[in-house]
């Protein structure tokens, strides 16, 4: 093994303790110069940490010679960029972040921007940021025909299309590979079954990687263990590719994953951004891998040969300008490198770590693949190795089975550590020192209850008492070379502080955290719009990466000495915020709302443990659905109680998002009649502003209930409340949320109102008069909300939708016709929608009252029709 890449932790090494943790002495540190047993070694100097012998690389480097600055533009004025579209796996609001960034700086240059995007939660979507939007299908149909570009003499920038297929294309890469010198994998190209099995032949050796060409995310890739795994991975990768074309490699399971972020311009200056190391090794889909910015355990000889096959790959595939993305592998054994990809794009690459949502999807598997499966990204724990190292399983030992590198899981020891000191001592015994080394290695307040028995307000308080409180950090975008006054800011225990609070009015708005199903982008949408209304012109004074916890934002709120706080516009994991900062901040409970006069509901009741489940439901009457609170999504929170309501069979849903101010007028954004019946989640159905089914007379009841609701409940800002419909046409209350819903983007867009702006500028005094929103707005054109599913990253899974949540992202349909808008809306998902062809059909008895008017429609298409022999004898 090369102690180049892997160097012994020895008792001398500065990346490992220099005695055994936690040492066993019952003096404190300050009183014992020998070996102290119950306090925590303190952190070595940050100096201390640098190894003569493993010089640590810098994160920016510059390809020699300089040549002069590029002036911008003079020829081109008007810019159209394409938006990602729907949040899928692969394909997150990382790419909305930049290209947000990208709008507006090519907006600063004096450019018009054009935009086209089906997602209408993004960002860049906003007014803020481009001239205009464009909420359409993308797809190279309604986007550009072939010709189109030379037709009407329009330029790609940056990556022109050569590039753009020389780096994706995996054969024409592979031999641009050759062209320069760098290894690549052994692989080969195949388009059928028989070439992928003789490739598979000529490398001679299992398991095999297999990537589709022209996807994201590894769509249509996997891992193959045998011919018959091959044969089934490559299906599908032929039919996921855009080209209908797979690379099978060799697998480099268990070597290091490197990624470089390069940026080069008209003149040939290229720059590296960063260098990103995957703690992950190899056989784990970058995107599913913590990452880590800069690489921390490359040699400067290891790191320049990157940089410099990074250069050249770069300028050998034909990027003219912008940013790229290139993926090496390195041969843990002996420093061997190979060049896994590269990407003619930006990256979803950062100091990130996955989030996952395998529980929303049950009967697939918990296994990380090449094919990536989080679904949003966060700054949080590591999974198994945790839990194993605290059961005693050895560094070697986990090493061997993950490959991940010794000197991380080094670090990760050290928690364990600290944990077990914490167990093995009582709270009172804890001195200033032994708190600020056990906050130094990241533990929470909470984390430390745990492990002492003790209650979080009584560490909070001791720890306040003792002075140990977090020092604010700004991102250092200058490589230190200059002062950067950047408003992102992190926290340390190790420093001074530089988040530098001015005496200005200010609010903190709580975002929503990471990714995650039924935690989307649409309340990044809703927090920014809040933000850009409060600073004008800027995003925020200053961004906090800091978790969403109770700890976390009541040291902000110290440092800060806020005068408001926005929960309502993150989602609910800042809204179940409230109430314990409201037990920190004010001793006083506030006051619940009075009754709300007569609003119908479904027979329901509470359940506040397993026991009391059964029965609840029994007296109401099967079949009931079951709603935990405090929670987005549907998914379970142990922490608090359920109601179980009667299911309303063959209810029609419907969503009401509604604007109210201090003076208590209200006003309603939209009302969203929802394609699929009620027992869907809402996130997971399809709507459609205006309604077109529901009578008016529902409609005002709708609109009366929704009016009341928020005056009784005295909520100034965004509300939304979800109502059934019976073909009776009884109206019922399912729920009713003081916050912004994950369809304030769509409502906006579709009455062109920002309902998230309005409501930032109504909590910090304004009314709705002034915003000139004084009444509910009915457009006359359709709008049309699908959901996008990721059943297809998870084989093996239920495909039918139920009360759970399970879509990742959204789309938008707009046009005059119900039916145009809605065909819109299913082509911007992702669903090929056929024109001739023969149609199955198989009903279940409730739904066959209704196949007649189906099949005839199809008949009259020109569609050919086969059934089931149940369905087949109705027709």
């Amino acid at each position: 093994m090369d102690s180049r890449l892997y160097p012994q932790h020895n008792a001398t090494s500065p990346f490992s303790p220099s005695l055994p943790f936690p040492f066993r002495s019952s003096k404190p540190l300050s009183q014992n110069n020998a070996v102290p047993a119950t306090t925590l070694r303190p952190c070595p100097p940050p100096t201390t940490c640098l190894n003569p012998a493993r010089v640590r690389c810098s994160n920016v480097a510059v390809a020699e010679p300089p040549a002069p600055k590029l002036g911008k533009w003079t020829d081109i004025k008007k810019i159209l960029i394409l938006g990602a579209g729907p949040i899928v796996i692969g394909k997150a609001c990382e790419f909305d972040y930049s290209g947000t960034q990208a709008c507006k700086a090519l907006r600063e240059e004096g450019n018009e921007v054009v935009l086209i995007n089906s997602n209408p939660a993004t960002i860049m979507t906003g007014p803020e940021t481009v001239d205009r939007t464009y909420i359409t299908p993308m797809t190279p149909d309604l986007v550009e025909r072939s010709g189109t570009l030379e037709k009407y003499g329009v330029e790609l920038i940056g990556a022109i299309l050569d590039a753009i297929k020389k780096a994706e294309d995996r054969e024409l890469f592979k031999q641009a590979m050759k062209n320069i010198g760098i290894k690549t994998p052994p692989s080969g190209i195949g388009t059928t079954l028989d070439e992928c099995l003789s490739i598979a032949n000529d490398i001679g050796e299992y398991p095999l990687i297999v990537r589709p060409a022209f996807t994201l995310g590894g769509t249509g890739g996997g891992i193959s263990y045998s011919i018959e795994g091959l044969l089934e991975i490559c299906e599908a990768g032929i039919a996921a590719s855009l080209t209908n074309q797979v690379l099978i490699e060799k697998s480099l399971m268990g070597w290091k994953e490197y990624e470089l972020e390069v940026m080069r311009d008209l003149t040939d200056n290229v720059v590296i951004i960063c260098s990103i190391e995957n703690i992950d090794p190899m056989g784990v889909h970058t995107g599913d891998s913590i990452t880590v910015a800069p690489a921390q355990i490359l040699m400067d000889k290891e790191y320049q040969r990157l940089r410099d096959y990074s250069i050249a790959i770069i300028r050998e595939i034909g990027v003219e300008c912008g940013g790229s993305n290139v993926q090496f592998a390195v041969n843990p054994e002996n420093g061997e490198v190979m060049v896994i990809e590269m990407n003619s794009r930006v990256s979803r690459s950062s100091a990130l770590i996955p989030r996952f949502a395998f529980e929303n999807f049950p009967g697939s598997l918990p296994i990380l693949t090449i094919q990536m499966k989080s679904v949003g990204e966060a700054m949080a724990s590591i999974y198994a190795i945790y839990p194993a190292m605290k059961r005693g399983m050895q560094i070697d030992e986990i090493f061997e089975l993950s490959y991940i590198d010794k000197w991380f899981l080094t670090q990760f020891k050290e928690l364990v550590d600290v944990e077990s000191f914490l167990l093995s001592n009582n709270f009172s015994d804890l001195t200033n020192i032994d708190f600020y080394e056990v906050k130094k290695r990241g533990f929470s307040d909470k984390q430390i209850v745990f492990a002492t028995k003790s209650i979080e307000k009584e560490v909070h308080n001791k720890r306040l008492s003792l002075g140990v409180t977090p020092a604010y950090k700004r991102v250092d975008t200058c490589a230190a070379e200059f002062e950067a006054n950047t408003p992102y800011i992190y926290s340390s225990y190790d420093f001074e502080c530089e988040s530098a609070p001015t005496t200005r009015k200010k609010v903190l708005i709580l975002g929503g955290g990471p990714n995650r199903i039924g935690q989307g982008i649409e309340f990044d949408y809703c927090c920014c719009h809040a933000s850009f209304a409060l600073l004008i012109m800027t995003l925020v004074d200053r961004l906090y990466f800091k978790p969403l916890t109770v700890e976390d934002v009541l040291n902000i709120i110290d440092l800060e000495r806020l005068h408001g706080i926005i929960v309502q516009l993150g989602g609910q994991t800042p809204l179940k915020l409230s109430f314990p900062l409201q037990q920190y901040l004010d001793e006083h409970k506030p006051a619940c709302a009075s009754g709300v006069g007569h609003i119908e509901h479904p027979k329901g009741g509470i359940a506040r443990s397993e026991t009391d489940a059964p029965a609840t439901a029994a007296d109401i009457g099967y079949p009931v659905v079951v709603r935990p609170s405090y929670v987005l999504g549907v998914e379970v929170d142990p922490e608090h109680p359920v109601l179980i309501d009667k299911y309303l069979s063959d209810a029609c849903d419907i969503d009401v998002d509604a604007l109210a101010d201090s003076q208590g007028n209200v006003v309603i954004g939209g009302i969203m009649e929802h394609i699929e019946q009620a027992g869907i989640h809402s996130g997971d159905s399809a709507c459609s502003i205006p309604t077109r089914t529901v009578p008016s007379s529902c409609l005002e009841t709708i609109r009366s209930w929704t009016q009341n609701l928020v005056k009784q409940l005295n909520v100034r800002g965004l509300m939304n409340c979800q109502y059934a419909i019976t073909p009776s046409g009884d109206v019922f209350l399912l729920e009713a949320n003081p916050r912004a819903s994950r369809t304030v983007p769509f409502v906006s867009k579709a009455i062109g109102h920002p309902l998230a702006k309005y409501a930032s500028l109504v909590m910090s005094g304004k009314i709705l008069y002034h915003l000139q929103f004084t009444k509910e707005v009915i457009p006359n054109y359709v709008s049309v909300k699908e959901a996008v599913l990721p059943f297809s990253k998870f084989p093996g899974c239920d495909v039918f939708l139920i009360p759970e949540m399970r879509s990742t992202g959204e789309v938008m349909g707009i046009d005059p016709s119900y039916n145009i808008a809605f065909a819109k809306a299913q082509i911007a998902a992702g669903q090929k929608l056929p024109l001739v062809g023969t149609v199955f059909l198989s009903l279940s008895d409730l739904t066959k009252p209704h196949l007649e008017k189906i099949a005839i429609a199809f008949v009259e298409n020109g569609f050919k029709i086969v059934a089931t022999s149940g369905t087949a004898h109705v027709l």
